[in-house]
């Protein structure tokens, strides 16, 4: 307590005294500090007391000052006597103010008795413990405490050093938090490992009595079946296959069964069979296969992919068909057609003549008559066209379809036949989208035949609608020539069909008239001139047949 009757002389000099002692305590801890002196007094009850370092220099004090750790020496009663900069941060004082406090004013009640123990063991012998160490906030700080005695002139003292354990702490605790990650995953990984087992064996199970019904289904059909690899490698045959060529497994596997085809069939076959690897599509060809005793017989290959849940293609399951006897019964078919032309032409061409002679008779002919005369010349005229499609298919199938070539506008063969076509469906509407003259090398009567048949098939088709559109363009380097209807239209299992021979359209709203022979026909002309026939359609709203041919540039 002030003394009331210090005078203010006497105060102003008190206070300049204290302003000096404390400056010379900051002085001396930063000498102490930064290892300028070697030795400290402390004072206490019984007098001053002189607290000198025996292995004390200034190297040792710099490097005391520059560790990361902190570190502490105390007396017997557990008082700072020094403490290096790393220490005062940790605890987040000032330097000066921590010296001369109890250390234990740092350490957190649950950390108490564990501190006591280990500082009472400290001065028997070197230990160490880990402790929290709680700031002026009374934050904590868990720390490895080393403990170890010094040597003093006036005695023994306690030298402390405090390593931060945070970031092990956290890397621990982060480590655990993984190790539970992992003990989790791998758990999981056990459990998802023991059903995919399960699975597997479940799959494998069903896989074998999936093949096993397989082979039994292959072995006991008539057709010779095979199964093939995305290379084209074959990996699988039917006992059919074995007993029909009479060569074994290691004879005919991979591509081996090309031995097997007749020379005059290999190239088309391959040439299929590869396209349908490439394109991923379905495999289909007509040839002859050899059999054991070395007669050769028409077989109708075909091939579909197997595809797995994200569509790629596992492998191609195939059938051959023996269709031998159909081909015969074909050839006799197309021999007999051949051969009923040619006699009903005759007889046709007469009719044809006289019809015509009673018209040009002299006698005005009653109108009935002339009625009945028109009448007979209509449908002779279609019975005609129908043999002459009958001739033309037997011609077709003796490969005996020949044609003298010339240079060709197709502009003005197209303006010919709309206007034939407009004096024959006089209730249609044609629309010549022709902008310009197309030249293409070909046989002008065949070429008309086509087109017309393009004609006929649209005007069938299309009973309501009556706008017909026929227009020639240049395509790449050819030269198209379409035909547009608005009619019924195709699905596409029809669009698959529409060239076949003797195939027709046909639903419950319209029965279609003919053989079905026109553009089976028209392909055939189209193929041999180098060109390609094709259809676009949807179904209920019209379609467009086309053909290209090489342009003459």
């Amino acid at each position: 307590m002030v003394n009331d009757k210090l005078t203010y002389q006497e105060l102003l000099s008190e206070a300049n005294e204290l302003r000096f002692q404390l400056e010379e305590a900051n002085d001396t801890l930063n000498a102490i500090r930064t290892g300028q002196v070697d030795a400290l007094i402390v004072q206490s009850d019984t007098g001053n007391q002189l607290y000198t370092l025996k292995t004390a220099d200034q190297t040792y004090r710099v490097f005391i000052e520059k560790m990361n750790e902190g570190a502490v020496t105390l007396n017997r009663d557990g008082i700072i006597l020094y403490s290096n900069s790393r220490f005062a941060a940790m605890v987040g004082m000032p330097l000066e103010k921590v010296i001369g406090l109890a250390f234990d004013a740092f350490i957190p009640p649950g950390s108490a008795q564990k501190y006591n123990q280990l500082i009472t063991n400290g001065w028997e012998e070197e230990c160490k413990e880990e402790i929290l160490l709680a700031n002026k906030q009374q934050q904590t700080t868990p720390c490895l405490l080393s403990c170890n005695t010094l040597d003093l002139d006036e005695g023994t003292a306690l030298s402390l050093i405090l390593t931060d354990l945070t970031i092990q702490k956290e890397a621990e605790k982060q480590l655990k938090v993984n190790n539970e990650e992992l003990a989790a995953a791998r758990n999981a990984t056990e459990k998802l490992n023991d059903e995919l087992e399960d699975t597997v064996k479940n799959r494998t199970a069903d896989l074998l009595i999936s093949r096993e019904h397989f082979k039994v289904l292959a072995n006991n059909i008539p057709q010779m079946t095979w199964t093939n690899l995305a290379t084209g490698e074959v990996n699988f045959y039917n006992q059919r296959w074995y007993e029909y060529t009479g060569l074994s497994m290691q004879e005919t596997k991979d591509w081996g069964w090309s031995a097997v085809v007749h020379p005059d069939d290999l190239a088309l076959t391959i040439e299929r069979y590869t396209a349908a690897l490439r394109a991923g599509g379905i495999f289909e060809v007509e040839n002859r296969y050899k059999r054991a005793d070395g007669q050769y017989r028409w077989h109708l290959n075909r091939a579909i992919p197997l595809r797995d849940e994200v569509g790629k293609i596992l492998f191609w399951v195939g059938t051959a068909t023996d269709i031998e006897d159909q081909k015969v019964e074909m050839e006799r078919k197309d021999e007999f057609i051949g051969i009923a032309s040619h006699e009903l032409k005759t007889p046709l061409t007469s009719l044809k003549g006289y019809l015509q002679l009673i018209s040009y008779k002299k006698e005005i002919l009653p109108p009935v008559i002339k009625q009945y005369i028109d009448k007979a010349t209509i449908a002779l005229n279609k019975l005609q066209r129908l043999v002459n499609d009958l001739l033309d298919v037997s011609k077709i199938q003796a490969g005996k379809l020949e044609y003298a070539v010339s240079t060709l506008n197709m502009a003005d063969l197209i303006k010919t036949c709309i206007e034939n076509a407009e004096h024959i469906y006089s209730s249609h509407h044609f629309e010549n989208q022709t902008q310009s003259a197309f030249y293409v090398t070909g046989n002008e009567e065949r070429l008309e035949q086509v087109i017309m048949n393009l004609i006929n098939n649209a005007v069938k088709y299309s009973p309501i609608s009556k706008n017909i559109v026929i227009k020639a363009s240049k395509h790449e380097d050819m030269v198209r020539v379409a035909v547009t209807d608005y009619g019924i239209g195709l699905s596409e299992g029809q669009k698959e069909r529409i060239f076949e021979r003797f195939y027709r359209v046909e639903d419950k709203k319209h029965m279609s008239s003919g053989l079905g022979m026109g553009l089976y026909i028209s392909q055939e002309i189209i193929n041999n001139h180098y060109g390609k026939i094709g259809v676009e359609s949807e179904l209920g709203k019209g379609s467009t047949f086309y053909f290209d041919l090489p342009s003459i540039k």
